[in-house]
């Protein structure tokens, strides 16, 4: 498909001339798009591509953690298992779920979001339902590789579709409100497994098993709605007439989003991202959050029970810290659109949580240690959709793009293995191993952002400065230099370089 290229010195790169006419052109130029009430129209989009998607993840969430509360209720007795075995079991599930993600994002970009992330819904609710059967060690291995072999693609799927709806400047809210179910189910969960383990004895099954049976079903139900409820990308869309079709194409190619309208597969877009020393940071930023929001999920209702509460009363009291952590995630989310300084969000953000595991290592004190769960969450979740926002910002290219989230998402949910590891119940009730492994993941995450930082406020400076500017034929710029490529036009040019194009700027 043709691609805009707006005709101003912003786009040409400051230092270029304007591009004749005739030699640049909107996308689907015949179509007429003024009768399209905008406002109405995004509120339109948000309500068909959003609240779905957090149900799902909501669902994800709920189902990978679940396991958790389950333990509370006698889960490792029933299946004559150790804490050992256990802690092997979640390990189990990281490594499908992060070496899947690239090229599950890939597949969902050629096969279509509502295929390929409703095929994946309907694997793990299937799987996570044959949980409650399991009678061994073997079982459980088992199951938890097919959990994470089916999860791996909806997170990194999710974050790359949103991506390719909004702009730049809109993507953290709406990652925030998405995301925010994952708080949801972690209060949700609690709730849920003190009620559902009252089914304990019902067909001869323990309260534990009916805990992944409920909830395997019901996501097995939502899987099936899902193939009718997930809507395509925005060139595609069936809830869209024509003219807003090509209204929202255009208007995230008016954002730097060249690629919104369409763009066919090529391996070399795989190799522009391994190449970018941004996809390495972006890894640095997600093991920095990814780590601790995998023990944080999977620990939280054991920390607060060996504080010395029963199994039923630390689910219930980890209700309130993810509903704490939902709203922060979503004022976080909505403030860093509103400001635009992501870099420097993230620096705050990974220093709150440091400042948190500090307080958890250094305490003795139940109340103390209780406050600084609060803490933690109020650091680890909202971060996460403004590394996101951040990242998937900064790269041109829904290919490309695809790729770098994928790569990124999967190495930070592989140090899910690690994180699963280092509560051990021989560590409790103060688990001093396991706050310190976590306190050196987010002090990774606050390094990997202020390299980031740091390195695109340099690369827009020298784009400024004329240092990346292409040769484009018929164009007179004396800063263009033959080794940042030459161009037949602006278009080709923006289009075959991606965010490395002189005219695209980096968010901060």
């Amino acid at each position: 498909m043709s691609e805009k290229s707006c005709k101003n010195d912003h786009e040409l790169g400051v230092h270029a001339d304007p591009v004749p006419d005739g030699q640049d052109a909107i996308y689907r130029p015949e179509v007429d798009t003024s009768g399209v009430d905008q406002k109405k129209l995004m509120r339109r989009i948000d309500m068909h591509v959003v609240p779905w998607l957090g149900v799902l993840y909501l669902l994800n969430f709920l189902d990978r953690g679940s396991i958790g509360n389950a333990k509370l209720y006698n889960l490792e007795k029933d299946i004559g298992i150790t804490d050992r075995q256990y802690l092997i079991a979640l390990t189990v599930f990281f490594f499908p779920y992060s070496l899947l993600e690239p090229p599950s994002n890939v597949a969902l970009k050629k096969l279509r979001p509502s295929r390929w992330l409703s095929f994946l819904m309907l694997g793990w609710g299937i799987v996570m339902t044959l949980h409650g059967v399991m009678h061994d060690y073997a079982d459980l291995l088992t199951l938890r590789f097919f959990l994470g072999f089916f999860e791996a693609g909806l997170y990194p799927g999710i974050v790359f579709y949103i991506s390719c709806w909004y702009k730049r400047s809109e993507l953290g809210s709406r990652v925030a409100v998405f995301f925010s179910s994952a708080t949801v189910a972690g209060a949700f969960s609690g709730l849920l497994a003190a009620g559902i383990q009252n089914m304990h004895g019902v067909g001869g099954k323990p309260g534990w098993a009916w805990i992944f049976i409920l909830e395997g079903l019901f996501t097995v139900l939502c899987a099936v709605a899902s193939f009718w409820i997930i809507q395509d990308f925005p060139d595609t869309a069936k809830f869209l007439s024509e003219p807003e079709r090509v209204w929202v194409v255009r208007r995230l190619q008016e954002d730097q989003q060249f690629s919104a309208g369409g763009e066919k597969f090529q391996l070399r877009y795989v190799w522009d991202s391994l190449k970018d020393v941004k996809t390495w940071l972006a890894m640095g930023i997600y093991a920095g959050f990814d780590g601790p929001l995998f023990a944080f999920s999977l620990f939280t209702p054991t920390i607060i029970n060996q504080l010395g509460y029963t199994a039923t009363i630390a689910n219930l009291l980890s209700v309130p810290v993810y509903a704490w952590a939902c709203l922060v995630t979503v004022v976080v989310g909505f403030w860093g659109d509103r400001i635009g300084h992501r870099g420097v969000l993230n620096l705050v953000l990974f220093g709150t949580g440091l400042v948190s595991y500090v307080i958890l290592i250094a305490s003795r004190n139940p109340s103390l240690s209780y406050f600084a769960v609060y803490l933690g969450a109020s650091a680890i979740y909202p971060t996460i959709p403004n590394s996101v926002a951040w990242v998937s910002s900064n790269t041109e290219g829904s290919y490309k793009r695809s790729v770098t989230l994928g790569m990124a998402i999967g190495f930070g949910n592989l140090n899910g293995a690690v994180s699963s590891n280092v509560y051990r119940a021989v560590d409790k009730p103060w688990y001093s191993l396991g706050h310190g492994i976590i306190l050196a993941y987010l002090a990774i995450g606050w390094l990997s952002s202020l390299a980031l930082l740091i390195y695109v406020r340099r690369e827009n400076a020298r784009k400024a400065a004329g240092a990346r500017d292409e040769v484009i034929e018929g164009v007179d710029n004396k800063l263009a230099h033959p080794r940042n490529g030459t161009f037949a036009s602006v278009d080709e040019a923006r289009r075959e370089r991606g965010d490395r194009w002189s005219g695209f700027r980096y968010t901060l």
